[in-house]
């Protein structure tokens, strides 16, 4: 029946295949007085119920979860994502599970210390096939956080084609990937390449993936990708005002914009950049005043985040319905990305850089947490099966190469939290100092 709707007032849910909801182990009916719930939703519920989501409230996001009670973790910055990413896709018409099962997974291959250890993991690991976040997400999606079983072999989640392919941003391999540059949201600087999958995981990425898509991203993954993009610029200047080391009332605007073309856009000129923020500064709660800690001044740095998060996904869902009719689903139609937008989320990134990402505190952490993170995963190394949890160590002795163990103490290593690894650092390195 809802078939004859437009598009637009049919049931999200009507508008996914069974090749969508198809899992890569088929898998038995539920119990008949089991909750009925949708192929999608189960696929939500695996992710929130996994291990490795647990992890990342012990993840850095910009500074450490330690380092205050107030600072996002990579957990809560994965909550906010969520929350952004259903909303948009709800608005848009396509599977709000997808897309929100996709934002609490995208982050789940961090290491310990973000995008800093990121950067240490892929040059260690260059001899195995190299190290990335949204890579090492797919392989414990579907073989390292282990809920299904195929003979001897994990199958992880074993989530359906849809919600995996809309978890995988850069659906390529790294012999595929472009060289890059710049910076990553929270300021570490980008030295290796993009890519969405290691060559041992091919076969599961290969199912996944639909015949004829080449590298393009299906919907609910640019919904995904962009909900992250609000998500950081916003709330990474929320932190800033909080943490005292943000006015802004009192912007400066040189620095700034030095920090917007150093990072981000190195063609923009001032003129161009003062537009932008004069447009931003006239939003009604845009502050007037330092944030002074009041509830009252809580109450309105929130109201400034929201209007701005509005502001973004609203401009992007008006472009994305005046340039197609749909429908919003997998590889049916794409985002549309107003410039302005853009500019817009690039200020507020160069705000939070200038003020929190280049402050001289962070930068001197950053070197000792590389520095640590090298020491440790060397010595996991040399210990070998020894040093590992038991099931790492599992997959270390079924391992038939150097390469293949490598890629086992990676497997390890990447799976710590910050705490835990200094922890292992002080019980494996007693003598070296954290």
């Amino acid at each position: 029946m809802s078939a004859h709707l437009p598009v637009g007032q049919i049931p999200a849910d009507d508008l996914y295949d069974e090749v969508d909801r198809e899992r890569c182990l088929p898998e038995p009916p539920k119990r008949v007085d089991a909750p009925v719930r949708t192929a999608f939703e189960r696929d939500r519920a695996r992710v929130v119920h996994a291990a490795s989501s647990r992890r990342l409230a012990a993840k850095t996001q910009v500074v450490g979860p330690q380092s205050d009670d107030f600072v996002r973790n990579r957990l809560t910055h994965s909550l906010e994502v969520a929350q952004i990413a259903r909303d948009l896709s709800r608005a848009l018409g396509s599977q709000p599970d997808i897309a929100e099962t996709a934002a609490l997974a995208h982050d789940l291959g961090h290491p310990p210390f973000g995008h800093n250890g990121e950067r240490v993991l892929a040059d260690l690991a260059s001899s195995c096939g190299g190290f990335e976040g949204n890579a090492q997400t797919l392989r414990l999606l579907t073989r390292l956080e282990a809920k299904a079983f195929d003979g001897d072999r994990s199958v992880g989640l074993n989530l359906t084609r849809a919600t995996l392919d809309a978890c995988t941003k850069y659906p390529w391999p790294i012999a595929d990937a472009a060289p890059t540059g710049g910076v990553h949201g929270d300021g570490v600087e980008v030295t290796g390449r993009k890519f969405g999958v290691y060559d041992d995981d091919r076969p599961v990425f290969d199912w996944m993936r639909r015949p004829g898509v080449g590298t393009r991203r299906c919907v609910e993954a640019q919904i995904m990708d962009l909900a992250d993009d609000v998500a950081y610029s916003v709330h990474d200047v929320e932190d800033a005002v909080v943490a005292g080391r943000l006015d802004l009332a009192r912007v400066d605007r040189e620095a700034v914009w030095a920090t917007v073309r150093d990072w981000y856009l190195p063609e923009a000129d001032d003129a161009e950049l003062d537009d932008v923020l004069d447009e931003l500064e006239a939003v009604a709660s845009w502050p007037q005043h330092e944030y002074d800690g009041t509830r009252r001044g809580l109450a309105a740095l929130k109201n400034l985040t929201s209007d701005l998060i509005g502001r973004f996904c609203g401009a992007v869902q008006l472009a994305t319905f005046a340039s197609t009719e749909g429908p919003l689903v997998r590889y049916r139609a794409d985002l549309v990305l107003p410039e302005r937008t853009l500019l817009e989320i690039a200020v507020l990134k160069g705000i939070a850089a200038r003020y929190v990402m280049q402050a001289a505190d962070r930068v001197d952490l950053l070197s000792r947490q590389r520095e640590l993170l090298s020491e440790l995963t060397t010595e996991v190394w040399n210990r070998g099966e020894s040093a590992l949890d038991r099931s790492f160590a599992a997959d270390w002795a079924t391992a038939t190469d150097d390469a293949a163990r490598l890629r086992v103490v990676i497997d390890q290593v990447a799976s710590l939290t910050d705490a835990s690894a200094v922890a292992w650092h002080a019980r494996l390195l007693p003598s070296s100092p954290a």
